[in-house]
């Protein structure tokens, strides 16, 4: 506990300096809360806003530090945890109090936290990382290959599937399935080894293993398991040696029959910067798409975290966050905490017009300005063309798809007039821009397709990761 604790210790210590002393105490100290659980840094959060705001401003300090501290396989995760909330609104209180006749006796905190619905005990320093449930994955109609791919593997390593890839947007379950097959897996084969990790786990893990010139330890490590699941595979694009290194170690399992699981953010085919070797054996066993959660399983996610929480909601608010927030798993788990703080604090029914009052600067903080030039940069690196070509006057199909692609996305996703996105793809007139977005979107009403390189895939796909990686930014 004390080794715990002093890891905390020095990693708030690490932010300290790494941020400054006045950034660290305005958004860490009484905002916040640090804990380790074996080789994972968690940090909580007192609200979403405070969650969505570290992730964007801090991730990457945090991960600095966590690695410093914890070892190269260290994981960041960033929580949101509503009692931090009420505590520091109790310790402001409590400020302009006389202290001496508010310490409340150990039997009436006791009743407080029971009255409350927490327990009297005190928090522990560190937890396990729960992994989360195949049971628990609300399915839709879409993703139901997925879930059947992942249980039928869980239920029998090293068979057919191998490997299985797992590819989709952001906060559409790649995770939660790959968890649950680790959990299965350790569940009912025991005495297998099983490996779960991400792709940047791996990297700082071979980098470290060559800084110290320990690489036949990192093979043994990484060569040796049973069943190897690595998250996050596309951020191994552009790094040659790890991603070498990576090659050898899936080519090593797979002539010893072990099971491998990967997870992409897109299809294996649109990891342009990947070996092509590397590709196909990523596409050798099965390739399965997860797509956003239809309505139907979002109001069934919206109704399985209530449960969770245990606090009161009326359907229609429910209904209201399921409709509303309609990209990502991660967006429902946000407002619905933003809806369970709210109750802790006013002990009220949640209704729908609280709900909406509550989101709705949920909504306006997570909506991400889209410019021109970051379609032009995504477009450009999806098809491996440069800027000036796409600009340029030349019409052969390797440059004038991705240019009509671009002028689709920007009618989308910014506010540009059609003469403004003319004027920036190469100066041309409107009704250049009007035929682009009229052809792509007959495209994708008739399931079309587009090339990429030297492949032909559903426009509608792309389109839909494009878009994803667009408003990620």
């Amino acid at each position: 506990m004390e080794c715990v604790q002093e890891l905390v210790s020095q990693i708030g210590r690490g932010l300290s300096a790494n941020i400054g002393e006045r950034r660290y105490a305005n958004w860490f100290q009484k905002s916040t809360r640090l804990e380790i659980s074996g080789d994972e840094l968690i940090v909580y959060a007192s609200s979403p806003y405070l969650q969505s705001w570290l992730q964007r401003e801090f991730t990457s300090v945090i991960r600095q530090v966590a690695i410093e501290v914890l070892g190269p396989g260290s994981r960041v995760r960033l929580e949101v945890d509503a009692s931090l909330s009420i505590a520091a609104s109790q310790a402001t209180a409590a400020s302009v109090c006389d202290n001496s006749s508010n310490v409340p006796s150990q039997a009436e905190d006791r009743h407080q936290n029971k009255e409350q619905g927490r327990d009297a005990a005190p928090r522990r320093a560190a937890s396990r990382r729960r992994f989360s449930s195949l049971t628990e994955f609300v399915a839709s109609e879409a993703n139901q290959l997925a879930l059947t791919a992942a249980r039928q593997v869980a239920g029998s390593p090293g068979g057919a599937l191998n490997p299985l890839c797992l590819y989709g947007g952001v906060g559409c379950g790649k995770t939660h399935l790959l968890e649950g097959i680790y959990r299965q897996v350790r569940r009912e084969y025991p005495a297998l080894q099983v490996l779960f990790l991400t792709a940047e786990n791996f990297a700082n893990y071979f980098t470290q293993a060559l800084r110290e010139r320990n690489l036949p330890s990192f093979h043994q490590k990484f060569r040796t398991v049973d069943v190897l699941l690595v998250d996050d595979v596309d951020f191994l694009c552009g790094k040659r040696g790890i991603e070498e290194e990576f090659l050898h170690t899936i080519k090593s399992l797979e002539s010893d029959g072990r099971q491998i699981v990967l997870t992409a953010d897109r299809h294996p085919r649109l990891l342009t910067k990947l070996s092509e070797e590397l590709v196909t054996r990523m596409l050798s066993g099965m390739a399965c798409r997860i797509e956003s959660p239809d309505l139907e399983a979002r109001q069934q996610i919206v109704r399985q975290l209530v449960q969770k929480g245990a606090f009161p909601v009326a359907e229609e608010a429910l209904d209201f966050v399921a409709r509303r927030f309609s990209n990502n798993v991660r967006e429902l788990e946000g407002a619905m905490n933003c809806l369970q703080t709210y109750h802790m604090m006013t002990r009220g029914r949640v209704s729908l017009r609280a709900a909406r009052e509550i989101l709705a600067r949920l909504e306006r903080d997570c909506v991400r300005i889209v410019k021109l030039a970051d379609i032009e940069k995504a477009v450009c690196r999806m098809f491996q063309v440069t800027p000036d070509e796409l600009k340029s006057a030349r019409r052969s199909r390797s440059v004038s798809q991705p240019r009509m692609l671009a002028m689709y996305l920007s009618r989308r996703l910014t506010a540009c007039a059609y003469s403004e996105i003319g004027e920036f793809f190469g100066k041309r007139n409107h009704s250049t821009v009007m035929a682009a977005e009229r052809k792509v979107r007959r495209l994708i009403d008739e399931n079309g397709d587009i090339r990429v390189c030297a492949e032909e895939w559903p426009l509608k796909e792309l389109v839909d990761s494009l878009e994803s990686q667009l408003k990620m930014g």
